[in-house]
């Protein structure tokens, strides 16, 4: 059998910074390695490298209702290359003895506006990187290994440096009476940041009304998938951090206050460069009042994978 004859098959890569990621036009370099207890005889270790999109999700399915599939697949790029040849020239497998192996690989991700690494709820996109043993007369084996791929954006770009405002306004009415202004103005430092970052939220709030409100803040993920030529969608919302802020009592002007919202390192980057996925984020900044609508200000925010800085750049 395969397994015990070979152990301990590993794919490693040589990092080419912190985080482990490769990006577009980038060289990957590395070796593999395994370990036989004994002899086998293999005919060639070839490598893939593939980069791929898709989506499925259901509907129906219900008492007297039929069940629909809605599925779409793209293919980004799918390299091959041998690693070791054995006997190239008269097509026979050469004979590997017991003990450790190693072997070196080079590859090269392609130049393209692929869209980054992300594992959504209806769907995905993956960089795969498999090495196939080939031995004669057997099925090949396949060994897999997920690359994380970043599509670098450009954060010179100055809408990603500049600071976004909005406010929102509303009376609360009881019966016959109607209370002062109920107000709303927040405020970011810019639009660009980076999974782990920590963003201030800057509010300034009037409350006329007799009764307490809340400031809230969260960090929304909208995942949107879709079918060829977008005829069919998929969306999912998911709110991945939350604060409260400092309860405002009723019949106050001017109250000014700062709420700071963490990033999740874990965030997958902003994907808007995928016909069938998009991933987006949003700030949302409520004041809640007790007994009515909440007052709402939304921010749409880029998640990038290099600082940008709260001050747009030096030529501009």
């Amino acid at each position: 059998m395969f397994q015990d004859t070979v152990k301990n098959f590993k794919i490693n890569f040589n990092a080419l910074n912190q985080r482990n990621t490769f990006s577009s036009g980038d060289v990957i370099t590395g070796h593999i390695s395994f370990d036989l207890t004994k002899e086998m005889k293999i005919s060639s270790i070839t490598m893939t490298l593939t980069g791929k999109s898709n989506v499925h999700w259901s509907t129906g399915g219900g008492k007297n209702q039929r069940r629909r599939h809605y599925s779409a697949k793209l293919d980004f790029f799918d390299l091959k290359s041998v690693i070791v040849q054995q006997n190239s020239a008269t097509g026979g497998a050469a004979t590997f003895k017991a003990g450790t192996h190693v072997y070196p690989f080079t590859c090269q991700i392609p130049q393209g506006n692929f869209p980054s690494s992300f594992h959504g709820v209806y769907g995905h996109i993956t960089y795969n990187l498999t090495v196939a043993v080939h031995r004669p007369w057997h099925m090949s084996k396949d060994f897999v290994t997920e690359c994380n791929f970043v599509n670098r954006i450009n954060t010179n770009q100055p809408e990603l440096h500049a600071p976004l405002s909005g406010s929102n306004s509303m009376t609360v009415c009881c019966l016959w009476c109607t209370s002062g202004p109920i107000e709303m103005t927040a405020s970011i430092e810019k639009k660009g940041f980076m999974p782990g970052e920590t963003v201030k939220i800057i509010c300034e709030f009037i409350n006329g009304s007799s009764r307490t409100a809340t400031p809230k803040v969260s960090l929304q993920q909208k995942q949107v998938f879709y079918t060829h030529n977008k005829n069919h969608r998929r969306m999912s919302v998911k709110k991945l951090m939350s604060s409260t802020g400092q309860l405002v009592s009723e019949r106050i002007s001017d109250r000014r206050t700062v709420i700071e919202l963490t990033i999740p390192s874990s965030a997958s980057l902003t994907i808007s460069n995928c016909s069938i996925i998009d991933v987006e984020y949003l700030i949302e900044v409520s004041f809640s009042v007790r007994g009515s609508p909440d007052l709402d200000v939304l921010f749409p925010i880029i998640m990038c994978d290099t600082p940008v800085d709260a001050h747009p750049p030096s030529y501009l």
